[in-house]
């Protein structure tokens, strides 16, 4: 019998991955399909200053069942077969299915690597909004940096000087999460690189980056503030004191 070619093999391994991209994307529809509800989608959109026609109307916790479903039914087994599924569920046209798109993407922790980041990228680049962008930044990007920082840092470099505002969010919010393996002197270069902007999604995520720091190093951040507080937006200083003042040290 002949061995089947390496060139075959990897047809093969390519047309399964998009199959099972493909069964994802349709299962999700249909059950996004069955429990639709205009009136609520109408709602989501003004509460996301959207178009109603790109909601079906499904809220998270009516999105549990079917994101359990997915982990029941889909099997993903390679990082290839991990970044097609996520990004056809991402290109689909409704919110909802980039929600579940994320939901997919964080299932798989060991495939949330510096392999997926331009994925990631090109995710917060289409998405352009901050429920899209926060949840990417903080639970995808920031868990990859976490884990790979020598490398990963150099890409946050990158973000943090590039033209699109959501870029930018997305490196400031990236250390979010990592509490006491924060790189302080990262994030305070940041946060000075950015706030002179006058743009609202920058200086929020400048105070809320600095205000989550502060449970963790509450000294290191009252020194920031109070030196940069001149430099900092009325926001980004209430936001990033918000505890310090709680707690009397500000």
């Amino acid at each position: 019998m002949q061995t089947p070619s390496i060139f075959l093999l990897l047809c093969f391994a390519m047309t399964d991955r998009k199959k099972i991209a493909t069964d994802i994307c349709r299962y999700v529809q249909s059950e996004l399909s069955k429990i639709s509800n205009p009136k609520k989608a109408s709602c989501m959109a003004a509460y996301m200053k959207s178009d109603p026609s790109i909601f079906y109307g499904v809220q998270k916790p009516d999105r549990s069942p079917i994101v359990s479903g997915i982990r029941a039914t889909f099997s993903i087994e390679d990082q290839a077969s991990y970044e097609e599924a996520v990004g056809a569920l991402w290109n689909l046209p409704h919110r909802e299915e980039k929600y579940l798109a994320l939901d997919l993407a964080r299932m798989h922790k060991k495939y949330i690597s510096p392999s997926a980041m331009n994925l990631y990228e090109s995710m917060i680049r289409t998405g352009a909004w901050w429920d899209f962008v926060d949840d990417i930044a903080c639970n995808l990007v920031g868990r990859v940096l976490l884990e790979n920082r020598k490398d990963t840092k150099k890409i946050m470099d990158r973000w943090i000087k590039d033209d699109d505002t959501w870029i930018r969010r997305a490196a400031i919010l990236s250390q979010l999460k990592h509490k006491q393996d924060t790189d302080h002197r990262t994030l305070f270069r940041y946060c000075r690189t950015c706030m002179g902007e006058s743009e609202f999604f920058i200086k929020k995520a400048i105070g809320w980056a600095l205000r989550e720091y502060s449970k963790t190093d509450p000294d290191r951040v009252l020194i920031f503030v109070e030196k940069e507080k001149c430099n900092l937006s009325g926001l980004s200083y209430r936001e990033g004191t918000k505890i310090l003042k709680k707690n009397g040290l500000a």
